[in-house]
């Protein structure tokens, strides 16, 4: 599998910046992106309204922030997946990862992304849409066929969905992480034959 160069998104949040990320996206999960305003975020933390724009000058810019943490990891897992010495153990590296990504921490991280103010932002990004044409090669192949893309749009959407469906929110992420994965094993598009 060749290996794609990272892309610049400029430096990693500094640790006070990753708190105000992080308080921002558990009340983004509780009120939703438009429901969370910088003074509730900042009551949160314990601090002043300056202290938060310090780190971020609008909550755009805390979206953002939090985006571009999630395409880090997501790179990360392509990288990996692609790093796989075969077809086969590279879409189980992808597969495995992104459901990796999805369950324990990214549960509450999949709820904002799921938002549609932030997908809007997701969307327009251009290392975003790389990462989704590696992650469509790693687990498509070179297919294009009507099945494989739906059964593929239907894997990463039952990922993202099932983390943050409230029929599993009562299950331990390690019980949830073993049932998705084995539901997405399923519907993975099979290989062409000619591999």
């Amino acid at each position: 599998m060749s290996r794609q160069p990272p892309g610049d998104r400029g430096p990693e949040p500094t640790a006070a910046q990753w708190r105000v990320i992080t308080a921002a996206l558990k009340l983004f999960a509780e009120h939703g992106v438009g429901g969370t305003s910088l003074r509730m975020i900042a009551a949160e933390l314990g601090v002043t309204m300056a202290a938060v724009y310090h780190q971020f000058h609008t909550k755009d810019e805390i979206i953002f922030a939090a985006v571009e943490s999630e395409l880090r990891r997501l790179e990360a897992v392509v990288d990996a997946a692609e790093a796989q010495p075969t077809v086969t153990k590279a879409r189980e590296a992808m597969l495995t990862g992104m459901v990796d990504m999805t369950i324990g921490v990214g549960r509450s991280v999949s709820t904002v992304l799921n938002d549609p103010a932030v997908t809007g932002s997701f969307s327009r990004h251009a290392g975003y849409r790389d990462l989704l044409r590696r992650i469509r090669v790693l687990l498509m192949d070179d297919s294009t066929s009507r099945e494989a893309r739906v059964r593929t749009a239907t894997l990463i959407a039952a990922i993202n969905g099932t983390a943050t469906h409230p029929l599993v929110a009562d299950l331990d992420d390690e019980t949830l992480r073993h049932e998705v994965l084995f539901v997405a094993r399923r519907l993975l598009p099979p290989r062409p034959r000619h591999r």
